[in-house]
């Protein structure tokens, strides 16, 4: 099932990320700022042409706002992943890297399995 709230959500978390204003996009997309913002809450499900348009004025990619299943986004998270350690120094990204790997260990401990692909 489409969770239209989830998605509109990204198309938020990436607006805002873009420094983007709903009045912004809107204008952009053609549509109205009440349109953007009931998409972005996800009480309006967003026409296939203006799920393109967002993608295409957001510059970013389907993936992004469209991934629904964890195994489909892995690649996304790992470039984002990468990202966030792009502007850390040695010392912090060895610090992350010990945080990930405890976590990880922890997370196995409590039995929390792996999705089988």
């Amino acid at each position: 099932m489409v969770d239209y709230k989830d998605i509109g959500g990204r198309i938020r978390a990436i607006r805002m990320e873009r420094g983007m204003t709903q009045a912004q996009l809107a204008e952009a997309t053609g549509c109205g700022v009440t349109h953007i913002s009931h998409i972005e809450t996800g009480n309006t499900i967003p026409s296939l042409q203006l799920m393109l348009d967002i993608i295409n004025v957001l510059d970013c990619s389907a993936d992004e706002l469209l991934c629904i299943e964890v195994a489909k986004a892995r690649p996304i998270y790992e470039s984002w992943l990468g990202e966030q350690l792009s502007d850390c120094s040695p010392q912090e990204v060895k610090l992350i890297n010990d945080m990930v790997l405890g976590l990880k260990a922890s997370l196995r401990r409590l039995n929390f399995t792996r999705d089988k692909e």
